[in-house]
């Protein structure tokens, strides 16, 4: 076989990095003479292949359709699985007046090992749901968060509370409120609009250690933080594969440190970014699009 010429070998490469730029497609044949594609493959490979690049910039996720509605004036208790089929829940009653105050009574309570899924709460969402010790909550948005979007209370150390898929928007302060013991895990989440998304209480009566593990999530500003965990309890958080969309000045801090206290007080913010030991990343681990 006689080799390509080397001017149509110069011509194909550089159609390749154009093509891997995000511009134009390829044929098989060309990715054969630049050695993108064995040769044995490309009787397999359609005739143009596209190309898209590996840098475009991709929106979060699209938000769910309600499938109806379900207005709920006591606390829902779940014990085992409940799943709302995608349809609105949203206050009445007395979850209804709508307010930012604490101590509001949630829409959903989990029991210990219970499970949420397919759910959006709409507004008033009072003080969306509490899981009392291990849970599970499953494709699960909060259209207009309330006081906080989920609360996390469980008291064994070995509790694990996860947070996959779903989303969360318009939250003034907290989206997810750790104020238990144990490891929270939020993956394939979004949030928007948002004060900061996970906190680790900072004056709670009783405090513990906090494990966080915050993977492949979509954050769009407006927002403050992505988390904020106390040092003096031995709190961490590990950040992995988050996408920051529309934050060109990289206001979002990425993990805030404070010293908590269990007497009531205003806890004090000790520092931010990454430290190898409480806030656990690297800036490979952010993206900005």
């Amino acid at each position: 076989m006689t080799p390509p010429h080397p001017h149509r070998r110069r011509t194909a490469r550089r159609r390749a990095v154009l093509a891997l730029s995000g511009v134009g497609a390829l044929t098989a044949g060309a990715l054969v003479t630049t050695g993108l594609l064995p040769s044995a493959d490309a009787a397999k490979a359609p005739r143009t292949v596209a190309v898209t690049s590996p840098a475009a910039k991709a929106a979060p996720p699209a938000w769910p359709t309600p499938t109806g509605s379900k207005p709920v004036s006591a606390t829902i208790k779940v014990t085992g699985t409940y799943d709302g089929k995608l349809k609105r829940h949203f206050g009445s009653g007395d979850l209804g007046d709508g307010g930012q105050g604490e101590g509001q009574a949630p829409v959903f309570e989990l029991a210990d090992g219970a499970v949420l899924k397919n759910v959006v709460i709409g507004t008033p969402a009072a003080d969306g749901v509490h899981c009392l010790g291990s849970c599970t909550l499953q494709n699960v948005w909060w259209e207009d968060v309330g006081e906080d979007a989920a609360s996390f209370k469980g008291k064994s150390a070995t509790a694990v509370y996860k947070v996959y898929g779903g989303g969360a928007r318009k939250a003034s302060d907290k989206v997810l409120q750790f104020n238990g013991a144990g490891k929270l895990v939020v993956s394939k989440f979004q949030v928007a609009d948002f004060g900061k998304l996970v906190r680790s209480c900072g004056n709670c009566k009783t405090q513990y250690k906090r494990t966080i593990l915050v993977n492949d999530v979509d954050v769009s500003a407006p927002g403050k933080s992505l988390v904020g965990i106390n040092t003096n309890y031995g709190d961490s958080v590990s950040l992995r594969n988050v996408r920051i969309h529309g934050d060109t000045k990289k206001k979002i801090e990425p993990c805030v440190r404070f010293t908590g206290n269990n007497t009531g007080k205003e806890p004090v913010q000790t520092g931010t970014g990454p430290d190898g030991t409480h806030c656990r990343y690297q800036a490979s681990d952010i993206s900005y699009q």
